[in-house]
Order: structure tokens, then sequence, then C-alpha cells
């Protein structure tokens, strides 16, 4: 087994919508996920001197448990298969935490795919694969796409998406704020009661209809009220990006990241400059 550097990509939710709660207590959701390249975790595994797993992330060290994702990848591929090789891994989280943008989901997907990568004849076929990537968490198989799609159910159905952001200009703004996602789900529950699971209003590609592709309109995110009024600095950074020239804008995920699209290259740039100096982390790309 060789050394091997591991590039985990980021997400967006271009759309977010919660059907409300099931009996099983998770909630049922439709939602756009539109892959970028940046932010990226890196993951570095080297062979190890034993059979453990060793982990060490110089930016995060709160990270370096086995609470971590990447050990509770690790340990599940080898429980699955019984392929589970002695690593020593260090994790570069560029990613930020409780940001919306499914840092730790890509994570455990780039490990998933290195693992199976090299476990030879107790690999997983690609369906089974991917029910084992369902069971780390529900954003977790969108990263096995290869490229933007729709997700129902808790977010492991996937279709593939139409989605046309060309010659758009995507600025992300990560303020240091972290939010739970728990928490976010739990809040959406006090405020909407009476919510039941709500059937799907439109068929996904594998029915009758085939997904159309996203309008701003549709770039809406159901958590933002409740996020809102909690962190109301995130409302805050929502207006001002379309103040500065976003033809729109939303959360990702529950928050905390929020994301503009723009006609123009200067005007996003312009965008990044003004909200940097209020010491917000930005991200800015070409979306293709």
């Amino acid at each position: 087994m060789n050394s091997a550097t591991l590039i985990a990509p980021a997400k967006i939710n271009l759309h977010l919508e919660i059907r409300g709660r099931r009996p099983d207590g998770y909630h049922e959701l439709r939602t756009l996920f539109f892959p970028v390249d940046m932010p990226c975790d890196l993951i570095k595994i080297e062979p190890g001197h034993d059979e453990h797993f060793y982990i060490r992330c110089p930016e995060k060290p709160a990270l370096e448990t086995t609470d971590n994702i990447l050990y509770t990848t690790w340990k599940k591929f080898g429980q699955t298969t019984g392929f589970q090789p002695g690593i020593f891994v260090t994790l570069t989280k560029n990613i930020p935490m409780g940001g919306g943008l499914g840092g730790g989901s890509s994570d455990a997907a780039t490990m998933l795919k290195w693992l199976n990568s090299e476990a030879g004849d107790a690999a997983l076929s690609p369906e089974k694969l991917l029910e084992l990537a369902a069971s780390l968490g529900a954003d977790v198989p969108f990263f096995f796409m290869d490229g933007p799609a729709w997700a129902e159910g808790i977010g492991e159905k996937l279709e593939p998406a139409s989605v046309n952001l060309s010659e758009m200009t995507l600025l992300i703004a990560s303020p240091d704020i972290e939010v739970s996602t728990p928490w976010a789900f739990a809040a959406w529950d006090e405020k909407n009661p009476d919510a039941k699971q709500r059937e799907s209003l439109t068929t996904s590609k594998s029915g009758t209809k085939t997904p159309s592709p996203v309008s701003a309109k549709e770039m809406t995110n159901d958590f933002e009220p409740i996020v809102f009024d909690k962190y109301p600095r995130l409302r805050e950074i929502k207006e001002k990006i379309i103040t500065l020239g976003a033809e729109t804008a939303a959360m990702s995920g529950s928050g905390a990241s929020i994301f503009g699209l723009f006609q123009k290259r200067t005007t996003a740039a312009l965008a990044a400059t003004a909200l940097e100096n209020e010491g917000i982390e930005i991200f800015m790309m070409e979306c293709h």
C-alpha cells in the first residue's frame, strides 16, 4: 500500500425543502446538491506501523478522536469487508465545520472510495458501497455522484439534475459561526409542531418527468427563518451579498455558509473584498 493524498470537495444546497417529520424521527427532504471545488479538505493516508488507525488534524486537534467520521468509516468498512489496514491519516480541514458545506460527509465518501480501491477481492460492489455510504450519513452517497443531484427521502434518494450555472461566479461566505444540524431540525419541529410528512409534488428523473434546471426563484432554504432568528448576522450577510450585486443568494444546508451567484466576476470580486474586510472567510470560483 502506497501513501496517497486525497481531495474531499464541498457542496452547496441550491434548494432545500423540509417536507415534514417522519414517524421514525427523521425528516423528509427535497434538496438540490451542487458540487463545488472550493473549499476542499485534504486527506493524506500513509501506511501504519501496526493494525490501528491514527489521525492528526493540525488545524482542529479536537478531531483527533475515534468520534471522527474518518475513523468511523474505516471501522465500518473493516467490519463489512474484513479489510482494515493500519493507517496514519493527516487531515487538513479547509471546509468550515458547521457551515452546511458537507465537509464530514465528503471526508467519509473520499475515505470510503480509497478503502474500496485498496481492498482487492474484498472490495464492495457499487450498490453495496452506496449502501454503506448511506449508513454513514444521508449526504455521503451524493459525493459518489459526478455532478448536481436532486435528493429526496432523508437525502439518500438521488437523481442526477440539470443545472446550468455556466458563466456565473459563485461566492461562498463562511462566517465564524457553527450551526448544529440536530438543533436546526429540532427548532424546525418546534416551529412546525403539526407538520406531517408530505408527498412529493413532482416526479423524479426515474418517473414521468425529468427535473428541470433550477432557477433563481427556486434557490430557497426552509432552514433560513429558523437559523436567521438565532443568528441574525447570517441574515445580514445574505442581504449584503444581494446588495453587492448577486443575482440570488441563499444559505447552504442548515448553515452557516451563505452563497451568492453573480453574473460578472468583477462584481463578485468586489463583493468578496467587502465581506473579507468584515472578517468573513470567502471562497470564490467560476461555475461550470
